[in-house]
């Protein structure tokens, strides 16, 4: 059996633009989050590719990447994830190819067949190009024949990108990609960071259709999962009303920058809202170092999770750090 102490632990960084703030300045903080939790000892950094989305700054996910790898060491960089139909595989495995020439041993590439969008940007996302989610089994497959070894008969090769067998992970938020990762014996990440309902079923369908391969000799599962961690309930409490109020935006369709915390939402949602708001961080850890250790031991106790990756959006960079060091003397134990 697993303990708190026994499990890697990493950030997914949603580079999150704030009220009357800038790209440009997210951009800085998320490196300034990377150099920081690079010193805390977190296993990896890792962003995601959103698009159309006013407080999320990730969307050129590939670019950023080289710039967090540049501006770190040791921790590994890469996507939760590279959203695979919004792009050919050829394109994707010679970013990546690239990324991992410049930074050998600490690149990832984790895949979802999500748009990470709406249908009307997907479409001015790809134009003619008729990537579709149905397509992902088979884009995964000719992507990670770039990213290998090349062979006699190969036609079209990824330069950079051949040889280099940059780490492949499939994301999801469902169950389709955690019987794919199993079947193809990769790593799996399921977002339990937003879709928690689905996590136990999600973990149970991967492990049990897990098949050895060259990459994997038995599974890996890592689970997202939602942080406010603070020196006091009362103050994590407080800076929570910022994560709510932005889920609550996205649930109506508004503009997702970040708003300041509240010291009350009362007013702010309705009941239903309210409870959706909840479901949605269902798996959130919020709270002083230790009511979060007692949350966390009771999560990998029940999910056996080899690795957890924390994403949190607070207002005020400073108090992101801050619940980024809580968390690692928690792990740490």
């Amino acid at each position: 059996m697993k303990r708190l102490s026994d499990i890697k632990f990493s950030t997914l960084d949603l580079v999150p633009v704030r009220e009357n703030g800038s790209a440009a300045q997210s951009l800085r903080n998320s490196l300034d989050l990377a150099q920081h939790v690079e010193k805390f000892g977190y296993n990896r950094f890792w962003v995601a590719e959103h698009h159309n989305m006013d407080g999320i700054a990730s969307s050129a996910t590939s670019v950023l990447l080289g710039y967090l790898a540049g501006g770190t060491s040791t921790i590994r960089v890469g996507s939760g994830g590279v959203m695979l139909p919004n792009h050919a595989p050829l394109v994707i495995a010679e970013q990546f190819g690239t990324l991992e020439s410049l930074y050998p041993g600490r690149i990832d590439l984790g895949l979802g067949r999500a748009p990470g969008s709406d249908q009307m940007t997907a479409r001015a996302l790809r134009r003619e190009r008729s990537g579709s989610a149905d397509d992902f089994p088979e884009d995964v497959a000719e992507l990670m024949r770039y990213l290998g070894p090349r062979t006699p008969d190969q036609r079209i090769i990824a330069m950079p990108g051949t040889g280099t067998n940059v780490p492949v992970w499939l994301l999801g938020s469902s169950l389709f990609s955690a019987q794919l990762a199993g079947e193809r014996g990769l790593p799996y990440a399921f977002a339990s960071h937003f879709a928690p309902r689905f996590m136990h079923e999600a973990i149970r369908v991967y492990r049990n259709h897990f098949k050895p391969s060259v990459v994997l000799d038995k599974p890996y599962v890592m689970l997202g999962v939602p942080l406010v961690a603070a020196d006091t309930d009362e103050q994590a409490d407080y800076l929570a009303t910022s994560v709510y109020q932005r889920i609550l935006a996205l649930m109506r369709g508004q503009s997702l920058v970040q708003r300041p915390p509240v010291k009350t939402m009362d007013g702010l949602w309705l009941p239903h809202e309210r409870e959706a708001v909840s479901d949605f961080l269902g798996l959130a850890m919020v709270g002083s170092p230790q009511k979060i250790r007692a949350k966390l031991d009771v999560l990998v106790e029940q999910t056996q999770a080899d690795e957890l990756i924390f994403t949190c959006d607070l207002y005020e960079h400073a108090d992101r750090v801050h619940s980024y060091e809580l968390l690692a003397q928690v792990m740490k134990g």
